[in-house]
Formats: C-alpha cells, structure tokens, sequence
C-alpha cells in the first residue's frame, strides 16, 4: 500500500477488544474495511468480539499475521509491554499499520514496531465510552487526535474520516498535555455531578438528575460558546460570606468534598481574576473566605 494514498480496503485486526476496540471496530467496518481477527482477556472482551466485530478471539501476534491495520486498543499502562511483547514474539510488522488509540502516548511507545517494520499512527478518539450500543452512535462526528510521521499523516486522517470523525492533529510532543486537558474535563466533571448528586440527596432531593440537567447544560453551553467569561456564580459575584457557608457546610457533610470544593473555587477565582471579571479587593476577600493566598 502506497502510504501517502487514501487507505485501501484493509483487513482490520484489534488488540484489545474492549469497548474502545470494538467500538472502532464496528466503525471500520461500516467504511468497508474488513475485521478479521482479534484479541481480548477478559469475557466480556471474547463477546464484543464475538457479537460486534463477528470474530473468535485469537492470539495478539494470529491478530498481527492476519491484518493490514493494527489496533491497539488497551489501556494505556499496558501498551508499552504490549508493543514489546508482540516484536519479542517475532510477529510480522512490516509494512503494517499499527494504531494506539492513547491519548498520551505519541509515537515512540512505537517504537520496537517502528524497528521491526511497522507504520506507526497514534489515532485518539475524543470520546468516553461504556461498551453500550450508544457508543456507536456516539462516534458519528467526533474528533480524534491524530499524530503520525508525515508521509503517514494522509493516512491517518483518512482512516478517521472513514469512521466519520474529525482528524485534529496533535504534535507528538504535546500529547500528554492534550490528554490531560480532555481527562480533566471529562473525568472530574463526573466526579463533580456524582458527588453534587449524592449530596443533593443528604438534604432530600429525589432526583438530582432532574435538577442538575438544565443547569449544567447550560453552563456548559455557555463555557463553550463564551470562555470563561460565561461564568457565574458565587465566586465570580464575589460572594466571599457564600463560598465560606459552602466551605463550612461541605467540612461537615462531606470533608474530601471541601476541599475540592476549596481547590477549585481557588482556581475558579484566579481566571475569574485574570479575565478582569473580578475586582483583585473581592479576590482578596475570597482568598480569606477560602483560607489563604494563592496568588503572586
């Protein structure tokens, strides 16, 4: 395959065919790429290959010999063993795809495959998934972080438009920050909505969900569309004698939640602060409320 081309109908092997995998899987195929082999530890990895992907799962290097395109869809502690393991078996790369599909990993935890022949591609798709059928549905128009080298780069992004995302590249040094930043905001924002939800249920709310939906839907509306200067709220208002019955209220129901709640109010204030949307004599009095400076 002439690896600046539009990919050609490639047989599809994944390693790893959890909900990520065969996920993407599912999505490959739907553009005309054939799966014909995977890989997976767990039982529930052996069904969605058996269900999602029609396939009996096999051994990672059976996967290798039986594919044009290499996914590598575990978690991210175990990729770097796994790219290992795979040259130590004396699978075939060369002149096959491999793709992680890690966010912060780039290409050198690629780099034994490199060695051995392969063409590496770092394909990250910007979604949570749950291994439910929505995440297939999910998939339509998301955006992926693509890094490759540059005779690759062609590849890479058309392999994500086939699955009907949105390639937006990332440079190989930037992806542990570009992860960072998409794991800050969608893994603590469920932590945050699943510790409101348990707290609105100590005071009697039924359901919080109910409660919670219109207005984090629109704050989130309002973030994206705005920047921070779609902030509201106690902190931004400068309402330091709110923010400290907060704090006091959480110290009693809740510690581990104060003092999150205190670390964030405080980050909350600083780009509230930078923005010029609170005056630096309210910041001052909410530093108090919070307990001390953070500011130089």
């Amino acid at each position: 395959m002439d690896a600046v081309d539009r990919p050609a109908r490639l047989a599809v092997g994944v390693i790893g065919a959890g909900r990520v995998g065969s996920a993407l899987g599912v999505a490959l195929a739907r553009a005309g790429h054939r799966v014909v082999a995977a890989s997976g530890v767990s039982d529930a990895s052996r069904e969605r290959a058996a269900e999602r992907l029609g396939v009996v799962t096999s051994r990672p290097e059976d996967v290798v010999a039986q594919s044009d395109l290499v996914l590598l869809t575990v978690p991210d502690d175990a990729l770097p063993d796994l790219v290992a393991g795979l040259v130590g078996t004396g699978a075939d790369l060369r002149g096959k795809l491999v793709a992680h599909t890690s966010g912060a990993y780039g290409l050198a935890v690629l780099n034994p495959a490199i060695k051995a022949g392969a063409l590496p591609l770092a394909l990250h798709p910007v979604m949570t998934f749950t291994g439910r059928d929505d995440d297939l549905r999910r998939l339509t128009g998301i955006s992926y972080g693509v890094t490759a080298p540059d005779p690759l780069r062609p590849v890479a992004e058309a392999l994500v438009i086939e699955m009907e995302g949105e390639p937006v590249w990332i440079e190989d040094e930037n992806r542990p920050l570009y992860h960072a930043a998409l794991a800050a905001a969608a893994n603590h924002m469920v932590t945050l909505v699943a510790e409101s939800s348990e707290l609105l249920r100590k005071v009697g709310v039924d359901q919080p969900g109910r409660m919670l939906g219109p207005l984090l839907g629109a704050a989130l509306e309002n973030v994206l569309r705005l920047g921070i200067t779609g902030l509201t709220g106690p902190v931004v208002r400068g309402d330091a004698a709110t923010v400290r019955k907060h704090v006091d209220a959480l110290i009693l129901a809740a510690p581990e939640a104060a003092d999150a709640y205190v670390a964030l109010a405080r980050l909350t204030a600083d780009r509230a602060l930078a923005a010029g949307l609170l005056k630096p004599e309210a910041a001052e009095r909410l530093l108090d409320a919070l307990g001390g400076n953070v500011w130089t």
